[in-house]
């Protein structure tokens, strides 16, 4: 076949078509079930106890949408597209949303140290060095003054050991006044003043305009390592302390079963509501898991119980969803079970 001028002009064409659909950016998030995958290689307490079922650490998988990526998330289940700008705020690079994700996975990582060691009676000691600045949001009080790395540790002379802290701190403040941060950049302690503003989408609160992280020191004995590699965020931490728990304690916790779940989970035990439950039901229906865990939120309506409940129906699966308000509450529930 001979190829004429007006061919070729089709195919670049097409290949244009073709190249948009699949790799432009559109300003869209798609979510979709992710993997769940056991925690037994990501956590390892040095000289633990194995047990015969796994706990897993369930995901979601997200991302910038293509056009054809869009489209399918329109049709197929439990893929949901969120609006850019409500997953990373404007101003933060997908970089710096990364770098942020994996600063709650390791803020997350630590928080279940302190519950599965101080549950199970294990050496702990904690040390407060203040609060990190994981991002800062542009346009806000904090930009072009913070930034992500800087390590604050007081606030007008009052020393800030945790977030809530600081949080606590500027919250009775009003907008229009100026508050003086001591942080420390590149082993520099430094002082900066900044005038506080009104959040624009939030009636009656102020703020510099940062996420932030509280930047503790925790050793273990035994000690503890985690491999997550690139996975981010925080809700990770309910299976992370069950596991961890599980490998400190030479009594038998999974009982032959496979258990997934999802959750934050805070320094005091509580498990705390996440994103994308229907998809993590799914993902660990896949893999084959027995049981579930998802936050009861003190049975709240709309809770990520009820949710997961939901998404269960719908796929028809045989996987128990269990309720859970705390650490406690998974682990009591672990340790009626009869075996497998």
């Amino acid at each position: 076949m001979r190829f004429t001028k007006k061919h070729i002009i089709y195919l670049i064409i097409v290949i244009g078509i073709a190249f948009f659909i699949s790799a432009y950016k559109l300003p869209f998030y798609v979510y979709k079930p992710g993997g769940a995958d056991p925690l037994n290689p990501i956590v390892e307490v040095e000289d633990g106890y194995q047990s015969e079922g796994d706990m897993h650490l369930v995901t979601v998988r997200g991302g910038q949408a293509t056009p054809v990526q869009y489209l399918w998330a329109q049709v197929l289940p439990h893929q949901e597209v969120m609006p850019l700008r409500e997953v990373r705020p404007e101003g933060v690079s997908e970089d710096e949303y990364f770098h942020a994700q994996l600063q709650m996975m390791e803020s997350s990582q630590e928080a279940s140290t302190v519950v599965a060691y101080e549950a199970a009676g294990e050496d702990i000691t904690i040390d407060y060095n203040g609060v990190y600045v994981v991002s800062v949001i542009e346009g806000m009080p904090a930009d072009e003054i913070l930034e992500t790395g800087d390590r604050i540790i007081g606030i007008d002379g009052n020393t800030i050991e945790e977030s809530n802290d600081l949080i606590e701190y500027v919250e009775n403040k009003q907008p229009g006044e100026t508050i003086t941060v001591n942080v420390v950049r590149e082993e520099e302690e430094l002082e900066k003043d900044i005038t506080l503003e009104a959040f624009p989408d939030v009636d009656d609160k102020v703020g510099i305009g940062i996420q932030l992280v509280t930047d503790r020191s925790v050793d273990v004995n035994p000690p503890v390592n985690f491999s997550s590699g690139s996975i981010g965020g925080p809700s990770a931490g309910l299976m992370f302390s069950l596991e961890i728990y599980d490998q400190l304690t030479e009594e038998e916790l999974t009982n032959g079963y496979e258990i997934a779940g999802t959750g934050e989970v805070d320094y005091q035990g509580n498990v705390l509501r996440i994103g994308g439950i229907d998809k993590k039901v799914v993902a660990a229906d896949q893999e084959g898991c027995d049981i579930f865990f998802a936050a009861n939120n003190n049975g709240e309506e709309g809770s990520n119980y009820e949710d997961a409940v939901q998404a269960a129906e719908e796929i028809g699966t045989d996987m128990e969803i269990v309720p859970v308000d705390t650490f406690d509450d998974a682990l009591e529930y672990l340790q009626n079970l009869e075996p497998a």
